[in-house]
């Protein structure tokens, strides 16, 4: 008797629930009507503002841009094709005096030179040298991420490189300095100590 008393009561709370559910959402189907308003047959003419004289003007800003820096043309040097000298008789092992530089020659025009500097080579070789290490040691991560960066420093390195075999100091060294500035910056990024 009391497992049939504990069912009525509890099928008596759920009917009393769900009819309570019922009443409180009200009827679904039955929605307010909007009013339909009029459609306007006649057109409506459009006011454009007074115009006045003496609206204040605001003079333009004065934006002062800094020098565009070209960069391009030095990324690039011209180098000059090694001429092949054809080798002259053993019998004559002296060498033949260089001959002065005429008077006539402009400052700033660019000149052959003479040998380089074996010091300045061996410099170069080490510049070189390092940022070959350093951009070796990168993390995989950057690389994949700093892919533009990472590839101009290595076209940079790949142009030293042949400038220092061709005999070309001063353009291994320009060259190998660009790729250690971008190394550098892109290092100081945060890309290279992770």
């Amino acid at each position: 008797m009391k497992v049939h008393r504990n069912m009525t009561v509890r099928l008596t709370t759920a009917l009393a629930c769900a009819g309570l559910m019922c009443g409180l959402n009200g009827c679904r189907h039955k929605r307010p009507q909007l009013p339909v308003l009029p459609p306007v047959l006649a057109p409506v003419p459009l006011e454009t503002p007074p115009v006045s004289e003496e609206q204040p003007m605001i003079p333009a800003p004065v934006v002062e841009l800094p020098p565009v820096p070209i960069a391009a043309a030095a990324a690039s040097p011209r180098r000059e094709r090694r001429r092949i000298v054809p080798k002259t008789s053993a019998a004559a092992p002296e060498e033949a005096a260089p001959e002065p530089m005429p008077d006539t020659v402009a400052i700033g025009e660019l000149t052959a030179g003479g040998a380089a500097d074996p010091q300045a080579q061996q410099e170069d070789a080490n510049l070189i040298s390092s940022i070959e290490k350093r951009l070796n040691a990168l993390p995989a991560r950057t690389v994949r991420r700093q892919r533009t960066q990472i590839n101009k420093i290595r076209n940079f390195w790949q142009q030293a490189r042949e400038a220092l075999n061709s005999g070309d100091v001063e353009g291994a060294k320009t060259l190998a300095t660009k790729a250690k500035l971008l190394l550098d910056d892109l290092e100081r990024q945060g890309g290279g100590g992770e």
